[in-house]
């Protein structure tokens, strides 16, 4: 689907005080503050269903004016995506792989009955967002600019069908670690009550109902002391799925790397996809397969299991420390110093950030 858009700029009249910026960025956290700016474009049809994408704009950050029936609030409509751009040595920005985040996008668009964008310009919109705000990009190990696209249904009305009216909205935010502090391995909670997605569901698109959907089991895993909540398949064997927020990798004694496969449910992470591929560049096995807490459990227990890790945009790559459940804790391995997952986060960073070479092509240039 090709459409060309021109973005106009309408900047801010009070964007925040250099003094101020810097105090942010000093010690950013994970998703409290918020750029200048913003991308707009605006998206509507007639009743014939003919539509089409306009008013491309970068505008100052501030409120959302909706109608109290629009749609996104009823019904849910809604999608958004996730990714970072880097500022590297020599002053240039550059985001990773974001032409995935963009087929996602328009994936997860089907999915939830919303029009897809038109071809280019989700990067587009990016290098608008940056082109303007790029001063808002913070310098330390893994700090980035976190960039959050999203989709709305603006139509104001009651009823069961999709919105004719849509927005479309780029904000960014300054990111550091996502759980806070030095990189430490994070425990996690099984939860055998609630589950994130059914087959069938809107598990493979990235829609806000899926996260609303985790958070009861995610407030009973802090009561447990733990920062993420795992999700298994009760009609599978309680197969392990994925976390609130990650996707889950096993490390095996004999240098295989096991995921869950992809059912349906489980969000088609771009993280995960591109630490399969370093791991295959390193010669590892690759296991797409069912996995259980019985395997997890045994596994551990017998030292098959060597390393255990979630992968995501946000976190990029965080070593598990200990699964905690109703019927018992399950250790992970120590990590070691040369292991296999923090070896791989050195290199996806390095590749990120342009101090290793991208040698698949994944970076595309901002600003």
């Amino acid at each position: 689907m090709t459409e060309t858009l021109q973005f106009s700029r309408h900047l801010s009249d009070h964007p925040a005080s250099a003094e101020r910026r810097g105090q942010i960025l000093a010690d950013p956290g994970f998703g409290n503050y918020f750029s200048d700016h913003t991308v707009v474009v605006d998206y509507k049809e007639d009743q014939a269903g003919i539509g089409g994408w306009n008013n491309a704009r970068v505008e100052p950050y501030g409120p959302i004016l909706m109608d109290p029936a629009a749609a996104v609030l009823h019904y849910g409509q809604e999608i958004f995506e996730g990714l970072k751009a880097y500022r590297h040595a020599d002053g240039s920005v550059w985001t990773f792989r974001p032409e995935a985040n963009a087929e996602r996008f328009n994936k997860s668009a089907v999915r939830l009955a919303l029009p897809e964008l038109p071809d280019g310009v989700f990067v587009e919109s990016l290098r608008e967002l940056v082109a303007v705000d790029q001063g808002w990009i913070p310098s330390g190990d893994g700090a980035a600019l976190y960039l959050r696209p999203f989709m709305i249904a603006t139509e104001a009305f009651l009823g069961v069908r999709p919105a004719r009216e849509v927005s479309y909205r780029v904000i960014a935010s300054p990111a550091g670690n996502y759980f806070g502090g030095p990189l430490q391995p994070v425990s996690i909670w099984l939860s055998t009550t609630y589950a994130r997605a059914g087959h069938g569901g809107t598990g493979e698109a990235k829609c806000g109902g899926n996260y609303a959907a985790s958070l009861a089991a995610q407030l009973e895993a802090e009561a447990h002391g733990c920062k993420q909540v795992l999700f298994l398949d009760p009609t599978n064997d309680n197969a392990v799925e994925e976390l609130g927020g990650m996707n889950i990798f096993f490390v095996f004694k004999d240098g295989t790397l096991v995921t869950p496969e992809l059912n349906g449910n489980i969000l088609h992470g771009v993280t995960r996809s591109s630490v399969i591929q370093l791991a295959k560049d390193r010669g590892l096995r690759i296991q797409e397969r069912k996995i259980t807490i019985d395997e997890w459990r045994n596994g551990v227990a017998a030292g098959e299991i060597t390393e255990i890790f979630a992968c995501g945009t946000a976190a990029v790559i965080t070593p598990i420390g200990e699964l905690k459940t109703a019927a018992g804790d399950i250790p992970s391995p120590a990590l070691a110093g040369d292991s296999v997952s923090m070896s791989i986060r050195a290199q996806l960073l390095g590749i990120q950030t342009g101090t290793v070479e991208d040698t698949h092509g994944w970076l595309t240039r901002l600003a």
